[in-house]
Order: C-alpha cells, then sequence, then structure tokens
C-alpha cells in the first residue's frame, strides 16, 4: 500500500496562490480529488508528479518526492490529459517506446493493451484513433509499469456509457487489490459511484478530506454530493437549494 501525502503544499504563481497551505493524505482505495474550475487541482497533481516545483511545502508518494522515486513508472501511473501521441506511430509503438524508456518487460505491451480494450486497434496510427480511443491508450500507459498508485484527470472524458462502466469496474479492481486510485473530476454522480473518499478544494484550500458517505449525507448518492460540493466551494447557482441536493 502506497500513500500520498500533501503537505502545506503551496504554489505562486506571480501574484497569484494557486494552492495555499493545502494539506490531505491519500490511502488505498479510490478517492475523488474535486473543486471547481481554478482551484488548484491540476497544480497539485503536477507538483506531485514532479511536473511543477511547489513554491513551499511537500507532495509525495509513499514518502519521496516523484523525482526521488527509484522506479517512478512502478510506482505512480498518471494520466493528466490524453495527448502527446505521435500521430504516426501506432498504439503499441507508443506503448513500446514507454516501456523500453521505463525499463518494463515488454510483456506489460501487450497486458495493458489487452486491459483497455485495445488489442484490435493495436497496430493502427494513434492519429487515427477516436477521442476514446486515445483516452484508452493513456490509460494504457498510466498502467504500464502495474504501479500501486493512479493519478487520473478526468479519466472518463471521451469515454461512451459502456466504456465508463468498464473504467468504474477496472479502478473499482485496482482499489480492492490494495491500490491508491486518486480521480480528478467534475463528473460528479461518477464520482458518487466509485469513489470511498473525496478531497475538495476551492480557490487554492482545502475544505473536505475524509470519507464520501459523511460528507454526502444519510441519503447519500450524487445528490448529497453535489449539494455537499456546492455548499463547500461556494459555487450555489442562484436560486438553487443545497438541502436534500440542488437543483
Amino acid at each position: 500500500m502506497t500513500n500520498v501525502s500533501v503537505a502545506g503544499l503551496t504554489k505562486r504563481f506571480g501574484p497569484v496562490d494557486a494552492v495555499r497551505d493545502l494539506s490531505f493524505e491519500v490511502t488505498a482505495g479510490v478517492t475523488g480529488f474535486l473543486g471547481p474550475n481554478g482551484a488548484g487541482k491540476t497544480t497539485t497533481l503536477r507538483v506531485l508528479l514532479g511536473l511543477v516545483a511547489p513554491t513551499a511545502g511537500t507532495a509525495t508518494i509513499g514518502g519521496r518526492r516523484y523525482a526521488e522515486l527509484r522506479h517512478p513508472r512502478r510506482t505512480v501511473g498518471a494520466l493528466l490529459e490524453a495527448t502527446g501521441f505521435h500521430p504516426g506511430r501506432t498504439g503499441r509503438e507508443h506503448l513500446t517506446i514507454l516501456a523500453t524508456a521505463g525499463a518494463l518487460p515488454p510483456a506489460r505491451v501487450d497486458a495493458v493493451l489487452d486491459e483497455v480494450g485495445l488489442t484490435a486497434d493495436a497496430h493502427r496510427r494513434v492519429g487515427g484513433y477516436s477521442l476514446g480511443m486515445q483516452q484508452r491508450l493513456g490509460l494504457a500507459a498510466a498502467l504500464l509499469g502495474d504501479p500501486g498508485v493512479l493519478v487520473l484527470d478526468e479519466p472518463a472524458n471521451g469515454l461512451d456509457p459502456a466504456g465508463i462502466a468498464w473504467l468504474r469496474g477496472l479502478l473499482r479492481t485496482r482499489a480492492d487489490q490494495g491500490r491508491t486510485v486518486i480521480i480528478s473530476s467534475h463528473v460528479l454522480a461518477e464520482v458518487a459511484q466509485i469513489a470511498d473518499r473525496v478531497v475538495v478544494v476551492g480557490a487554492g484550500t482545502l475544505r473536505y478530506a475524509g470519507p464520501l458517505d459523511q460528507l454526502s449525507g444519510p441519503g447519500g448518492g450524487f445528490a448529497g454530493l453535489e449539494a455537499a460540493f456546492l455548499q463547500l466551494t461556494g459555487d450555489v447557482p442562484a436560486g438553487a437549494s443545497t438541502r436534500g441536493g440542488a437543483r
């Protein structure tokens, strides 16, 4: 089991504090990382993955910063956006290059292609993939090292209803194996179906971190999560009621 820890994290871009003194812990299971646009979610994830240096504080995986991980791809798999593919390469070629760079067994390429349902399209050039297929390829890349931690930003983007149900099962299975799954998403209904815990941020600060059922209330489900989210972030539409679910 690999924990993710964010402690006193601050990231400033010029005069703007994208994240301010943010602290929370994520353990095994599925955690929804929620917040409105501009809340600091993507900045936090980019610091965690070593893509952005923090102004203050730390974001660690298993007690180590990303740059300190001995085998990054075996420790954490990430999908922040399904882009950056060379359109002239096939899906298999893309994953083979990543496996080689990460010193991963070549057999992992076929394993993840099968896991995400792209085996039949592995020989096709990525430039001809649909958005949903590109999303699956991005997920395959995240799974390549069979990591203990998955960090996924809007993982259901571009997937049809059957694909979303498949993704839900995939992530639930990983979590039930004792792995740590972090999902950043605006689709609260989907988060409500899969998450064990949620972390809610607003304006770069922590608003809630804990079990989903304690946040969504006795009724639970999407309505409870939506109402709590709107109250915590102050993003309540005019005339809306948050009692028993926003309308």
